[in-house]
């Protein structure tokens, strides 16, 4: 993590003279990944309902915009073994979503659901019915899925083409909004004396035509309190990143530390004008974890436990397995890095993990590890724990706020999406310690002003007719 900035900025103005921008936090609910530790006392269930209304009562208790939930589609494995060192299986987004619903008021409910692997007038209908049981709150990750492995739960498991992704998911997301625009928002008029109930005929009528969808007919669910769900886009290739610029109205970023979430914001943020979109309406939001302490000090030791919690002896071998493509149970996770080189084989010893598509030259990859750990001494679980770590906020929570507000201010982010360790309750100490400080500072609410996500998150509601770059992406 970048050092901690010092100093207490002015909470009229940034810095560089400009306003103070308004913090936007979200929280992730973990479990898709090694961040959760399932095997601490302290964690709970990732099933059990109470988990996720506890997680969600928390962050609306602090006043966040959403929370966010990750989903994986297929159970990981590794050497054809389920992989059981994550949090296995998680129950269906849209069930979760529609029960936190009934038990929040103001949170936003964000899941992710795949462009690749269903349609588009199925998920344009339980988003329009999420928002309309929410009074408004719903949010849509848009996310691709290249590969065979998970496609194989599916009927055509594998048929696209990694290159056609972005081209089916804008046409999707096009397609949706055009089923959520088929219906403007006046239409019922439930007229008890005249017995009329819908005052236009062609109600949620549409008709598309286009590459990956052919389809025509109505759609059955009246325009939703928001119109339609806020997008959420997670690419961070150059097609995701215009993917995001054009159509969403917020995106996820892996880029957290100070310079890299410049360098990112400005990027994003610079595609904004040639698809005719203000500054503002896009959101870049990056995950974080967080480790809070007592002090600077007990944090940072607190941290480092915490690493050691996520990544253990079994876990860094399994994962040193993505990279060598081998069998490497025989080895010490305390000892040296394996002196044979990787298996650079067609086929994967960990089918679908993001992880395995980053090393794209795994020779290069660990070579570089070896003289990394040749020349800092490091073993096979210390060299994968420095090579993993994500950035993290550290510190009393006088720090974080400080830090947080600062990366804000930087133009580094819009806000975090804050990623506890421990489920349910990681998320408790951060809402009781650090939100107040930045209320104290005057940058971020005391309470919700508005009633829907949009108006958490500052975005206009859209008039009910599809923008015309998303009519373009249509056609």
């Amino acid at each position: 993590m970048s050092e901690p900035t010092t100093g207490t900025p002015d909470t009229s103005r940034a810095t560089t003279g400009k306003p103070v921008k308004q913090i936007h936090l979200a929280a992730h609910f973990p479990g898709v990944n090694n961040t959760t530790v399932w095997s601490d006392p302290q964690a709970g269930s990732h099933i059990e309902f109470s988990s996720f209304a506890h997680f969600a009562r928390t962050a609306e208790r602090a006043k966040f915009d959403f929370l966010f939930l990750a989903e994986g589609l297929r159970l990981r494995e590794q050497g054809g073994q389920i992989y059981d060192l994550d949090v296995v299986g998680r129950p269906d987004t849209f069930t979760v979503l529609t029960a936190l619903a009934a038990v929040t008021e103001h949170i936003g409910l964000t899941g992710t659901i795949n462009s690749t692997f269903n349609e588009p007038y199925e998920v344009a209908r339980q988003f329009a019915s999420l928002d309309h049981l929410s009074a408004g709150r719903a949010a849509w990750n848009v996310v691709t899925s290249w590969d065979a492995f998970t496609g194989e739960n599916f009927r055509r498991g594998g048929f696209l083409p990694q290159e056609e992704r972005y081209s089916r998911a804008k046409e999707f997301l096009a397609t949706a909004t055009e089923l959520f625009d088929s219906w403007h928002g006046d239409e019922i008029v439930a007229d008890r004396e005249s017995g009329i109930f819908l005052k236009d005929a062609q109600a949620g009528a549409f008709v598309h035509r286009g590459q990956h969808f052919d389809i025509a007919g109505r759609f059955n669910v009246p325009r939703s309190p928001q119109g339609r769900p806020v997008i959420f886009q997670a690419g961070d290739s150059d097609e995701g990143r215009e993917f995001a610029a054009s159509s969403a109205d917020a995106i996820f970023s892996r880029h957290s530390t100070l310079d890299a979430g410049r360098e990112f914001y400005t990027d994003v943020k610079g595609r904004l004008a040639r698809h005719g979109r203000a500054h503002d309406q896009l959101l870049i939001l990056p995950a974080a974890t967080f480790v809070l302490g007592d002090t600077d000090a007990e944090a940072r030791e607190l941290a480092h436990e915490v690493r050691r919690q996520q990544v253990s002896g079994q876990t860094a071998i399994k994962y040193l397995e993505h990279v060598w493509n081998r069998d490497l149970s025989g080895y010490d996770p305390d000892g040296p890095l394996p002196d044979i080189d990787p298996d650079p084989g067609e086929h994967t010893i960990a089918p679908g993990r993001a992880s395995v598509r980053m090393f794209r030259d795994p020779i290069a990859v660990a070579r570089q590890w070896r003289e990394r750990a040749e020349a800092e001494n490091l073993s096979i679980r210390e060299l994968v724990i420095e090579t993993t770590g994500r950035q993290s906020f550290i510190g009393s929570p006088a720090t974080v706020a400080e830090t947080i507000n600062a990366f804000v201010q930087a133009d580094a982010a819009d806000g975090f999406i804050l990623v506890p360790h421990i489920t349910p309750g990681g998320l408790d100490e951060f809402a009781d310690t650090v939100v107040p400080l930045l209320q104290e500072r005057g940058v971020f609410r005391h309470d919700y002003t508005g009633t829907t996500l949009r108006d958490h998150l500052g975005l206009a509601h859209p008039d009910g007719r599809a923008e015309p770059e998303l009519r373009r992406a249509a056609s």
